[in-house]
C-alpha cells in the first residue's frame, strides 16, 4: 500500500497541525543566529517554514517538496517574501552546493526510500560548520493519536500490523536516528525528545481526520469496507481517554537530532 500526500487541506488537521507544536520547540532548539539562509527540506505544507519565519527572524527560506498539492498549499498559507519553493526530491535537492547556513527536515526522513543519500544531499546543500537538524515522531508508542489507531486497527485486521509506522520505520528510533547523522560525518550530534500536547476538542476532531486520505492510517482506512471503518470508529471512541469537557487529551513525541558539518 503506497502512502498518499497529496492534499494539503486533509493533510493540515490530521498531521500539520502537530507538526507546527513541535516545530515551535524544534526551531530555537537548533540555535541558528539570525539571518541565515535555511533549507526546510520536505516541506510539506508549510508548517516548519512559518515557523522558521515567525521564530528566528532568517534571510531566507527555500521549501524542498516532491508534492504539487502541498507546495501550492505552502505557498499560499505561508506568503512571506522570505520564502520561496521548489519542486524536488531529498535525494536530489534543487539547489547549490554550501548554499545554506542550515538544513532542516521535519518529519521527512523516515519516508525516504535511502535516508543515507538524502543525508548526503543536505551536507552538500550546508556551508562547512552550518548546521543540520531533522525530526520524526516516536512511532513506537510516543506518538499516541497514530499508536492507537492502529492498536485497534491490528486488533480487527492483523494485517494492518505490518502497514504501522512502528514496525515500517526503525530509523524513528533514537540510536538508528542518531546514527543516521554520525554516519553522514557530522560533529556534535545531539538528540532530543520533544513531547508535546495533543488535545482533541472531541471525538469528532480526532476522528474526522483520519478520513482525508493522507498517510498511512487514514490510506489504510480508505481501503476498508464502510462497515470495517465503523468497527475501528466505535472502539477508538470507547477506548480513547475523555476529559470531563468531552476533549482527547493526548500527547505526541517527536525525536530531534542536530549536528554540525565540519569545517
Amino acid at each position: 500500500m503506497a502512502d498518499l500526500w497529496s492534499a494539503g487541506e486533509s493533510y493540515e488537521p490530521y498531521i500539520g497541525r502537530w507538526s507546527r507544536v513541535v516545530a515551535r520547540r524544534f526551531v530555537p532548539w537548533v540555535g541558528a543566529p539570525t539571518g541565515s539562509r535555511w533549507l526546510d527540506v520536505g516541506s510539506g505544507t508549510g508548517a516548519l517554514t512559518r515557523v522558521i519565519l515567525d521564530q528566528a527572524a532568517p534571510e531566507a527560506v527555500v521549501g524542498v517538496e516532491p508534492s504539487d498539492g502541498f507546495r501550492r498549499y505552502a505557498v499560499d498559507a505561508v506568503r512571506d517574501d522570505r520564502a520561496s519553493f521548489r519542486a524536488g526530491e531529498a535525494t536530489a535537492l534543487p539547489v547549490g552546493d554550501a548554499e545554506f547556513d542550515v538544513a532542516v527536515a521535519g518529519l521527512v526522513l523516515n519516508f525516504v526510500a535511502d535516508p543515507s543519500t538524502a543525508m548526503a544531499e543536505l551536507c552538500r546543500a550546508t556551508r562547512p560548520g552550518g548546521t543540520l537538524a531533522a525530526y520524526v515522531w516516536d512511532y513506537s508508542g510516543g506518538m499516541q493519536l497514530i499508536h492507537r489507531f492502529w492498536e485497534v486497527a491490528a486488533e480487527q485486521d492483523p494485517a494492518a500490523g505490518q502497514i504501522d509506522e512502528a514496525a515500517r520505520f526503525d530509523l524513528c528510533r533514537p540510536e538508528p536516528f542518531r546514527a543516521l547523522f554520525e554516519d553522514a560525518g557530522l560533529a556534535d550530534v545531539v538528540l532530543e525528545g520533544i513531547e508535546v500536547p495533543t488535545v482533541f476538542t472531541d471525538f469528532d476532531d480526532y476522528w474526522t481526520p483520519f478520513l482525508g486520505g493522507q498517510g498511512p492510517a487514514p490510506t489504510y482506512l480508505a481501503q476498508r469496507t464502510e462497515e470495517q471503518r465503523t468497527a475501528i470508529r466505535e472502539a477508538l471512541r470507547e477506548r480513547l481517554p475523555t476529559a470531563a469537557d468531552g476533549s482527547i487529551p493526548l500527547t505526541a513525541r517527536a525525536w530531534a537530532v542536530r549536528g554540525t558539518r565540519p569545517r
